[in-house]
């Protein structure tokens, strides 16, 4: 197996671990108003179809090499390639620490759940929002590895898409959950990046 269809693996691994879990999870108190979610949603499909298209074609020798490779504006070493699978998974694992950690308050999107407060430590002393951290980190492995203009278009709408749910997600929060209690928190804590204020 090569590294350009091994970063599939984390990823596929990732999606159907979250979707299995999906059902742990508190009973949901409120959510923001209708609508407010597509925008994010928009950036964050759209990233994830541009970062992980993968067609292949056959060559005159007929080996099968990824058809958008060739328009790489950079190709790394195979072993460059592994390291960034393997950054992959270290981002999805940081996610499931993150997961694991916030228990049945996790949500797949923005929501209230029963017996909501906010949680500041283990991963969440680390960063806001670290399970975005962790995709938009896989994100950025992958878009290494694959080094074509669409990867780099799709990690970039990954992130934006995750920049903006966090952004409404702390706003429904702080109006939920107390401005005092999640400004305490915000403060000392980075949204997405360590020891930044993004």
């Amino acid at each position: 197996m090569r590294p350009d269809e091994a970063i599939y693996i984390p990823w596929v691994v990732w999606a159907v671990s979250w979707v299995a879990a999906a059902s742990w999870a508190n009973r949901t108190v409120k959510r923001p108003v209708f609508g407010s979610q597509t925008f994010y949603l928009l950036f964050e499909l759209s990233g994830f179809a541009l970062l992980l298209i993968y067609v292949e074609q056959r060559t005159p020798s007929g080996e099968y090499t990824p058809l958008l490779q060739r328009d790489a504006l950079w190709i790394l070493p195979d072993q460059a390639k592994w390291a960034m699978v393997g950054l992959a998974a270290l981002g999805f694992a940081f996610c499931w620490w993150a997961r694991l950690h916030l228990g049945r308050l996790w949500s797949g999107s923005v929501t209230r759940k029963e017996g909501h407060r906010v949680v500041d430590t283990g991963p969440y002393a680390i960063v806001r929002h670290p399970i975005y951290t962790g995709v938009i980190a896989a994100a950025l492995a992958t878009m290494v590895l694959r080094g074509t203009q669409l990867a780099i278009a799709g990690a970039a709408l990954l992130a934006i898409g995750y920049v903006l749910k966090g952004r409404l997600e702390e706003r429904f929060l702080r109006a939920e959950l107390g401005a005092e209690a999640y400004d305490a928190y915000a403060r000392k804590t980075a949204m997405l990046i360590p020891f930044l204020r993004l």
